[in-house]
């Protein structure tokens, strides 16, 4: 077995990531910006009924400053690099997500190419491949770009192109002997180990709350995190996966208004706080001006983005939960917790 680094440890992938690999036998080590996240990154793996937490350690590391990589990395057959800035509003200036997430990851890059690791794998994003298009019903695939001039082009998806390009740019000029491969899931779904969770849940759980009186009109592709966990570890030791990136989603584009109905079908009194109405965009809008969390809706408002795994499934034999799978663990979850209004 092999000696991981899994960067971000203590994020939604993160964490689900270091289950698979404690599972598979593997010495796990993962960073944390604060020594003080290990406590809620043992917490987590406790939920997730994790096999071997001793074989994981600690690593304190920030994408902003290159204390600690060098340490972190050293005797790594391979790195994980997942951790990314993430933000739920738009920030003022773009370059507080762009910097950190293109230099951090150029960071990790050579501090594992220094370290002799074998291969890094890339959490990026779907929103490195499928936006700033005009639509089109052609499912987008790896070899699409986004295009960083569309009016639907946000902070947190810039960030995701500009660090995945800068990465590719990094392995052919000077990366010497590391390989690179690239996983851009779609809106990441699944199960919660803790109060610390990604954007896309975040919808599910104010759908719950009934935070929403009626839903924006937006759409995106569904992945379960198990799967995305998955496949970093398919793309970590498969030779076809050299130099390759991954979409990693499930079924059909959805949108707000369909998960709705998921839930309120499947949950029955549970989700009786969920929305049955989809807004109209220019009510959205007119919100959009009051709310600085809608701001970053306004654009994608009837956008429909259609991708395919079928790279993953062929080349690395990947298979997806369903849409409905991932949500409703994503719902279970956080009803478990107690994360969600009783």
């Amino acid at each position: 077995m092999s000696t991981v680094l899994v960067t971000g440890g203590s994020g939604f992938v993160g964490i689900h990531v270091i289950l698979q690999l404690l599972a598979a036998g593997h010495t796990v080590r993962t960073t944390v910006r604060r020594p003080e996240r290990q406590t809620d990154v043992l917490a987590m793996l406790r939920e997730g009924g994790a096999v071997s937490p001793e074989s994981l350690s600690f690593f304190t590391a920030d994408l902003v400053r290159d204390e600690g990589w060098g340490e972190a990395v050293a005797g790594c057959d391979y790195v994980l690099h997942v951790a990314s800035p993430l933000s739920t509003s738009v920030p003022k200036d773009e370059n507080e997500m762009i910097i950190p997430a293109r230099d951090g990851t150029l960071r990790v890059l050579r501090a594992a190419r220094e370290a002799g690791v074998r291969r890094v794998v890339i959490t990026s994003s779907l929103g490195a491949i499928g936006y700033g298009h005009k639509p089109r019903e052609k499912p987008f695939d790896e070899t699409d770009w986004t295009n960083l001039e569309g009016a639907d082009v946000q902070p947190y998806i810039k960030s995701k192109t500009l660090a995945e390009r800068a990465a590719w740019d990094f392995v052919a000029r000077e990366g010497g002997g590391l390989e690179l491969s690239v996983v851009n899931p779609a809106a990441i779904f699944g199960p919660v180990l803790g109060p610390d969770f990604s954007g896309s849940i975040e919808i599910v759980k104010s759908l719950l709350d009934g935070a929403m009186p009626a839903v924006p009109r937006v759409y995106f592709g569904v992945v379960d995190v198990r799967d995305v966990a998955d496949l970093h570890l398919r793309a970590m030791t498969a030779p076809e996966a050299k130099g390759e990136r991954f979409i990693a989603v499930s079924g059909e584009t959805m949108s707000i208004l369909d998960i709705a109905r998921v839930l309120r079908r499947e949950l029955g009194p549970r989700a009786r706080r969920v929305p049955r109405l989809q807004a109209p965009d220019w009510l959205v809008r007119l919100a959009a001006n009051r709310i600085p969390l809608l701001r970053a809706v306004v654009p994608m408002l009837g956008r429909v983005r259609h991708s395919t795994s079928a790279k993953a499934q062929s080349l690395l034999g990947w298979q997806a939960r369903s849409n409905d799978e991932a949500i409703l663990a994503t719902a279970e979850s956080l009803i478990r917790l107690a994360l969600v209004k009783a």
